[in-house]
Order: structure tokens, then C-alpha cells, then sequence
């Protein structure tokens, strides 16, 4: 039989709301992880910009252990790049890479349309499709529209059933997303209208037309970023 609690013994703390009593170290940094990691693919950060360690404590209302180990994996993911002992920075991705890493996307992602044939639900598809159409009628590049953006050029190497290739193809998007950060194209009526007509023509069971779209789509961004580099946008 369990003793029973004195009644010199200190009260027992409140339990904190939200489940927060069992929160662990681990689950914080989590937390720190993608918060920090929205605010740079989202724009809020742009490349180049300093993230100090001892700020994002501040910011944060964490102690230094999650957030460091946030940054850590940060870095691992090619987001940030290390300044000095403390402090880090979003990483700038040069044109080079920008193109290359686009030309392998097209590549890949018209790939993961040939092994989802059949294996994507349409009802899934239809959704995706109506919150573009909400979307394309903003003015500005939300975070729900970065949203929307990843879900259309991830869900057909979702369905694909290819987990290395899922992988692969946010990791390129990270790449070409840190480049396009530099120089804000606006788009976002331009990515509804194209990412609508990959939908419709995957929807149509014409997967030739959806792959011939994605890789009009992926090629529209690379010539406007041609535009932005040599100054004529």
C-alpha cells in the first residue's frame, strides 16, 4: 500500500494546461525547429540575415539547449550556415545552384507523377485544387500559400510510395526556395493559374499533359529569375 502524503508535505505543483507538464527537452528543440525553419522558408528571413543564438532564447522563452540543437539540425539541412560560436546565418544559395537544383526537380518531380498514376486519391487531389483557387486570388505570398505550394509539388512523390525520393525533392526545394527568397517574384496569381493546370490535366488521366505542364511551371520560374538576375524585372 503506498504511504500516505504527510500533512507537513509541500503541496503538489498545479498542472500546467495543454499537456505541457510532460514537456522534454527534445520536444522543445522540436518546437524551435519549426518555428525557425517556417520563418526562413516563408520569407520572413531572408538569406544572408544573422539568426543569433542568444536572441532566439529571448525570442523563444526557451533555455539554450533546444534552441541550439534546432539550429544544429537547421545547419544539417543546409538552412543555415555557422558564423562563429554563437551565432548563424540563412544560407544564400547562388544562381548556379539554383538552376541546377531546378533542372534536377523536373527530373524527379515529372518522375513521381509516372509512379503515382493510380495511387493518388482524387478526393485529395479536389482539395488541394479548391485551396489553390482561394489562394490564387491573394495579393501576397503567405505563409498559406507556401504552404499550398509545397503540398502540390510533394503530392505525387507522396503517393509515389518512394520515400527516398520525397526526400530528395524537399531538399532541392529547399534549395531553390532559399534562392527564390532573394528576389520575391510575386507570383502568386501566376502559381495558382499553373499549378491549377497540372491539377486539371492529372485529373483528366492525362499524365503526359500534367508532366508537360509541371516542367512549363518549374521553367516559367527559372526565366523569371533569369529576368531578376540580368535586371529586367
Amino acid at each position: 500500500m503506498p504511504a500516505k502524503r504527510s500533512t507537513h508535505d509541500p503541496p503538489q505543483r498545479a498542472r500546467p494546461a495543454h499537456g505541457m507538464e510532460n514537456e522534454r527537452p527534445e520536444n522543445l528543440a522540436a518546437q524551435a525547429y519549426r518555428g525557425l525553419r517556417s520563418l526562413i522558408l516563408e520569407r520572413k528571413i531572408s538569406p544572408g540575415s544573422p539568426v543569433v543564438e542568444g536572441r532566439l532564447v529571448d525570442e523563444l522563452k526557451m533555455s539554450r539547449t533546444p534552441v541550439r540543437e534546432a539550429l544544429v539540425r537547421l545547419i544539417g539541412e543546409g538552412l543555415l550556415v555557422r558564423a562563429d560560436a554563437r551565432s548563424y546565418s540563412v544560407r544564400s544559395v547562388p544562381p548556379v545552384e539554383y538552376f541546377q537544383s531546378m533542372q534536377v526537380r523536373e527530373m524527379l518531380e515529372t518522375h513521381a507523377m509516372d509512379l503515382a498514376a493510380d495511387r493518388l486519391p482524387l478526393e485529395e487531389l479536389d482539395a488541394l485544387a479548391r485551396d489553390i483557387r482561394r489562394l490564387a486570388k491573394e495579393t501576397e505570398q503567405e505563409a498559406v500559400h507556401w504552404q499550398a505550394d509545397d503540398q502540390l509539388h510533394l503530392i505525387f512523390a507522396r503517393a509515389s510510395g518512394n520515400a527516398v525520393l520525397v526526400k530528395t525533392i524537399e531538399t532541392l526545394r529547399v534549395n531553390t526556395r532559399l534562392f527564390e527568397l532573394a528576389g520575391p517574384f510575386g507570383r502568386v496569381a501566376k502559381d495558382g493559374a499553373e499549378h491549377l493546370a497540372i491539377l486539371a490535366a492529372w485529373r483528366s488521366g492525362d499524365i503526359k499533359e500534367a508532366k508537360k505542364a509541371l516542367v512549363a511551371h518549374l521553367r516559367n520560374l527559372q526565366n523569371e529569375a533569369l529576368d531578376v538576375l540580368a535586371g529586367r524585372r
